[in-house]
């Protein structure tokens, strides 16, 4: 092809139609190298196209510059999008070098077209950080204009919901009062109050670390596989059950734990959850596009199945040996449910003729046809908080990120540097300076990781670093003497922030409250035992899983 052919010819439909395996190992029509180098030139184009304003003037009919645009456009994202669910090109690949972010980002300020365009048609050519900026920025703005204010700022954030959860009935509760609630009074300030199991209140800190701790508690049992609204699959990734049925309510649940983990993502409070990537696309929206391929998303839902539908595929021999049909059976609660890819299905056998329909019609039941309701109403509970404008930044990878945190090597020197003290410790305090020693010196990765999950429940440190933690990272000196408090209870929290030290007990383990994302550290005298008893208690408190 000449440097039109590849928007000429039918090498897009050919390139939709083939899975992974076909486009990048076995390489039917064109090698890697190829499509490297054709991406590259197509990024480019568009940008030039973008950049230069000549395509953004209305024209009609349109203009053979916006007709090239647009073809252009449309391969560009196949090629992208096959390289964000399986790489094949270079780091930074994807960046336009030529683009100065700071110009950029004045532009974009001032609102230009041609800015305003790139950001929409082409945000993967803007660096990873300038966009999780943007987001940040655009959150901050749809605060502004609803009068919430600073979530660091509860005297800004106008009036509040206030909320009464039983430890016992915490997703029961929260479902009951939250539900409701306008999108409006979701953003803004929720005060929460516990009562515990004696049924008395429980004191509390009227800051975000309590409905954190509520949040928490929320995500861990909504998204606990033995309540069977999720399913994790054979690699540790969660998506809807499709047989939530069993809960009457199992839809209004579905759109309120969206509303949860959308609220998360607005107030920046990390959740570990390990999303499936097609789940991950639904919430984007991209299911619905001609781009999206239903046989190489289904690895993230079932390996196994993945594995035998790409054999049916691939298979050299006659597929009507397999005796396989255009159904599947189910075993529900001791029941074979059959369940027909067409109408007749499973009066119709599968043959080499008809094979890649199959492949495909079944690929498409299983993530999208048997969890529509499922979806579609999780979905519309996480987009009330967070538009699904603004997730079109961010490709499905990175959006996990912004809910889970970033994949990166902790920053220690980050950590300490937006770290808060209480209880008489400081940041040259003899015992702080021997933990910072010890995480950076003496620690292993994994071991500084689990040391970030014991204390703010999560292993992995918010994007653009911990300034943006929330509630801010904390150390404060433990009260020795007693022997009972645990470090998990909201009494000994309000005792930590402003109480004094007092001698006793040596060996004491440090213990975390993750709510605040505080960790009680005791004022041992000797570096080595620091060490030990972190290193003991980190190991010993696996911290939030939810399995």
């Amino acid at each position: 092809c000449s440097c039109s052919g590849p928007l000429s010819c039918p090498c897009s439909d050919r390139e939709r139609v083939q899975d992974n395996q076909e486009l990048l190992e076995e390489c039917h029509y064109f090698s890697v190298s190829e499509l490297i180098e054709m991406s590259s030139f197509l990024n480019r184009l568009v940008f030039k196209l973008i950049w230069s304003e000549r395509c953004l003037q209305s024209s009609s009919p349109p203009s053979a510059l916006s007709s090239l645009l647009t073809h252009s456009h449309s391969l560009l994202l196949l090629l992208y999008n096959r390289d964000a669910r399986k790489q094949f090109c270079p780091e930074d690949h994807w960046l336009i070098k030529e683009l100065k972010v700071s110009h950029f980002m004045s532009e974009l300020m001032a609102k230009k077209p041609y800015a305003v365009e790139l950001l929409q048609k082409l945000p993967h050519s803007i660096p990873h950080r300038q966009r999780v900026e943007i987001f940040h920025q655009t959150v901050s703005d749809d605060r502004k204009s609803l009068g919430i204010g600073n979530p660091r700022d509860h005297s800004s954030r106008g009036p509040a919901t206030y909320v009464t959860v039983h430890r016992g009935r915490v997703l029961e509760d929260g479902f009951t009062q939250l539900s409701s609630v306008p999108t409006r009074a979701l953003k803004g300030l929720i005060r929460v109050k516990f009562v515990n199991e004696q049924g008395l209140d429980e004191a509390g800190i009227d800051e975000l670390g309590v409905f954190k701790e509520f949040l928490e508690e929320i995500i861990k049992i909504a998204f606990d596989p033995g309540l069977n609204l999720f399913k994790v699959s054979s690699d540790g990734h969660i998506y809807p059950s499709p047989t939530s049925h069993i809960h009457d309510n199992h839809l209004a649940l579905f759109e309120f734990v969206g509303k949860m983990l959308g609220k998360a993502v607005y107030e920046g409070i990390v959740m570990e959850i390990p999303f499936a990537v097609f789940f991950l696309n639904q919430l984007m929206g991209q299911q619905n596009s001609v781009l999206y391929s239903s046989l190489d998303e289904l690895f993230s839902m079932d390996p196994e199945l993945h594995k035998s539908l790409s054999y049916v595929k691939h298979c050299e021999d006659d597929v009507s040996d397999l005796c396989l049909s255009f159904s599947w059976d189910e075993d529900f609660m001791g029941k074979v449910v059959t369940h027909e890819l067409v109408p007749g299905g499973s009066g119709i056998s599968v043959t080499n003729e008809n094979r890649i329909s199959y492949v495909h019609r079944m690929s498409h039941f299983c993530m999208h046809t048997q969890l529509k309701q499922q979806t579609v109403a999780f979905v519309q509970g996480f987009h009330s908080l967070i538009s699904k404008a603004w997730l079109s930044l961010f490709s499905p990878h990175e959006v996990q990120r912004l809910i889970s945190g970033d994949q990166v090597v902790i920053d220690i020197d980050d950590l300490r540097k937006h770290t808060q003290y209480f209880g008489g410790y400081h940041d040259k305090h003899r015992v702080v300076s021997w933990l910072w020693d010890t995480l950076r010196s003496d620690f292993t990765e994994q071991e500084r990781a689990s040391f970030l999950k014991f204390v703010t429940s999560c292993s992995k440190p918010p994007l653009l670093g911990f300034a943006h933690l929330e509630p801010p990272f904390s150390i404060r000196c433990v009260q020795l003497a007693e022997e009972e408090d645990r470090g998990d209870s909201l009494p000994s929290v309000l005792r930590g922030f402003f109480s004094t030290r007092k001698q006793g007990a040596k060996d004491r383990l440090p213990t975390a409250s993750t709510c605040f994302n505080l960790l009680k550290l005791p004022n041992y005298g000797k570096k080595s035992v620091l060490r030990e008893k972190l290193r003991y208690a980190v190991s010993c408190n696996a911290g939030f899983e939810l399995s």
